[in-house]
């Protein structure tokens, strides 16, 4: 995992925490702490424009807390265009709980975790992410409704995310080949957990040649037992691989100044996110010809897993819509094409055009008030509290810190920001 540590003399140049919040335009950041259980939380919520926010839940152990918030903030920009992409009706949210994922005192943390969700009130859905399980999501069930990828219900949604990539990559391949077969393509696929792992089963059946790695050797061992004529490699040494697409699978920040002087393939798309470093690796892969699939896109198979269960669909249903991926990538490359732009560039403009769209239609709602004819400002230009379709509270906005004692416990909850825009920053 590659998350930007910083020293004292660089933290004291950077922006606070509200400056961190205005860069990307989000609308709330929850901290939550019950100390006596080794539990911290942390909430972000981006956009609440298509509906309430949803994003899962990364349980990692984070250098800084300034790490955890930066992480929080990125990822939850990451699902709102996801999410606008995809076609769904969500907003954007990320969370993460900082600490050692390999504790054994799971029931605590996540059932800590379920009343920081609750407080919220429905402005916030998680599910499983990096270090948690469906069964960690059941923990919090029994906090909060406010949770989905449940047993019995989506469940594990690395099997869809996984197809969502392998149908991407066949649109890159259209695009790049103009023949979407992926028969004897060269592969290079990089982390085999859940996602990586269903991956090369349908790349396999597609009849494509693989390069594998993974940072724990025992699962690289397993997962190659698994596939008869599949290479391995060292984890540095994936980046030089020659292949003809570079699947990246595991955490973000691959494409970078480093991996961008040895990469030797015409096509990036995997399942990781974040996966360029800075926005300008986009620009810097278009200025080579190597055709991207942006991240948010090509990935959001597990968000229309989740998505599916919120409005009763069935497996077949949600493997339906996440084979639009598809489509979506060859309308965004045709974007990227016809105006010259990075095709990470592109993603973000397709994304924007809804959610200013979804704005467009809401201002033009029959009946609607002075405040929202004024894009949710009151006529003296002061921003109103919104509450987005479906969601049944709202914490309010501006700084609070609010101590709740139940039994023996003292939560504590500090809440920054408030409504605001859709972000239109660069890249996460």
């Amino acid at each position: 995992m590659e998350i930007a540590v910083t020293s004292a003399a660089e933290t004291a140049t950077q922006p606070g925490l509200f400056g961190l919040m205005a860069q990307r335009r989000h609308e709330q950041l929850a901290l939550w702490s019950e100390p006596e259980l080794g539990y911290r939380g942390i909430i972000a919520i981006h956009d609440t424009t298509l509906g309430p926010a949803l994003g899962g839940t990364r349980f990692w152990n984070y250098e800084a807390d300034r790490d955890a918030i930066v992480d929080a903030l990125r990822l939850s920009r990451g699902m709102t265009y996801k999410a606008a992409v995809s076609g769904v009706s969500l907003g954007g949210g990320k969370s993460v709980i900082i600490g050692d994922n390999r504790t054994a005192d799971r029931e605590e943390i996540f059932r800590a975790h379920g009343r920081a969700v609750e407080s919220l009130k429905g402005r916030y859905i998680t599910a499983e992410d990096v270090g948690t399980s469906v069964h960690d999501m059941e923990f919090v069930r029994e906090e909060t409704e406010h949770v989905v990828g449940l047993l019995g219900r989506s469940g594990d949604p690395s099997p869809v995310t996984a197809y969502g990539v392998f149908v991407g990559m066949k649109a890159c391949a259209m695009e790049r080949y103009g023949d979407d077969s992926l028969e004897d393509r060269k592969v290079a696929v990089q982390g085999l957990g859940n996602v990586g792992r269903h991956l090369c089963g349908y790349l396999v059946e597609a009849g494509a040649r693989l390069v594998i790695t993974d940072i724990r050797p025992d699962r690289l061992r397993a997962v190659a037992a698994e596939l008869p004529g599949a290479e391995t490699s060292a984890p540095n040494d994936i980046y030089a691989a020659k292949a003809d697409i570079f699947a990246p699978c595991a955490l973000g920040a691959v494409v970078n100044n480093r991996t961008l002087r040895v990469l030797r393939v015409d096509i990036i798309a995997g399942a990781a996110n974040n996966q360029l470093a800075e926005s300008r690796h986009g620009e810097l892969l278009h200025a080579r010809n190597i055709l991207y699939a942006p991240d948010y896109v090509i990935n959001a198979g597990g968000l229309v897993n989740v998505y599916g269960e919120l409005q009763g669909w069935d497996t077949d249903q949600g493997k339906r819509k996440a084979g639009e991926i598809y489509e979506t990538l060859l309308r965004i490359f045709n974007l990227s094409k016809n105006q010259d732009v990075a095709t990470s560039v592109a993603a973000d403009r397709f994304a924007r055009a809804r959610i200013l769209e979804a704005r467009r239609l809401r201002s033009r709602r029959p009946g609607r008030s002075r405040t929202e004819a004024n894009g949710g400002r009151e006529p003296n230009g002061t921003p109103q509290e919104r509450r987005p379709a479906g969601v049944r509270g709202r914490t309010r906005g501006g700084a609070s810190a609010t101590r709740l004692a139940g039994d023996d416990r003292q939560r504590e909850l500090h809440v920054a920001g408030g409504p605001g825009g859709a972000g239109n920053g660069l890249h996460p």
